[in-house]
């Protein structure tokens, strides 16, 4: 094998080893004291909105700022805070938005009354609907003159005579 090969495959194999180190030092990895400090880390990051990301939690977010949060929900945590301490700590500086569920107040009153209001509106919509098609119909038989009215019971009996005679023929 030729010196300048083995050169080459060194310096390959060492770009690729400073490759994997950088993808693996950007793993968060988080101590905590007990196991139910870790269960309620792992639900807060669930439920936190990253402030960067649309529709990401704190967990599928690999924005800095996902991290700082990782970071600053793991701190409380180990202080002794608690799981609502934390939230009201991140809403006073995020906002609801934060927040996966938002809190009931008079800014997201439209966000917990709407859908059922606008649920509400169709149907009453959809019966008013109903309402005027069964008017416009009963509207529509008092409207036959009484020969029309004579006429059309004329040509229904006139149509189950053929129906039944049909039907008794087969």
């Amino acid at each position: 094998m030729r010196p300048d090969g083995v050169l080459l495959r060194s310096l390959i194999l060492g770009l690729l080893l400073l490759a994997g180190h950088g993808q693996a030092s950007s793993i968060d990895v988080y101590e905590f004291d007990t196991r139910e400090q870790e269960a309620r880390f792992h639900a807060l990051n669930a439920e936190l909105r990253c402030p960067k990301c649309l529709n990401t939690n704190l967990w599928g977010s690999d924005a800095p700022i996902a991290r700082d949060l990782r970071r600053t929900v793991a701190t409380m945590l180990r202080e002794g805070h608690s799981d609502q301490e934390i939230r009201n700590y991140l809403v006073s500086r995020y906002g609801d938005f934060i927040l996966y569920n938002p809190r009931f107040t008079a800014k997201t009153a439209a966000l917990w009354v709407g859908p059922f209001v606008l649920l509400f509106l169709g149907l009453a919509i959809i019966g008013v609907m109903i309402r005027n098609q069964r008017r416009a119909a009963r509207a529509g038989d008092e409207m036959i003159s009484p020969a029309d009215a004579e006429r059309v019971a004329r040509l229904r009996a006139e149509l189950r005579r053929d129906t039944s005679g049909a039907a008794s023929r087969s």
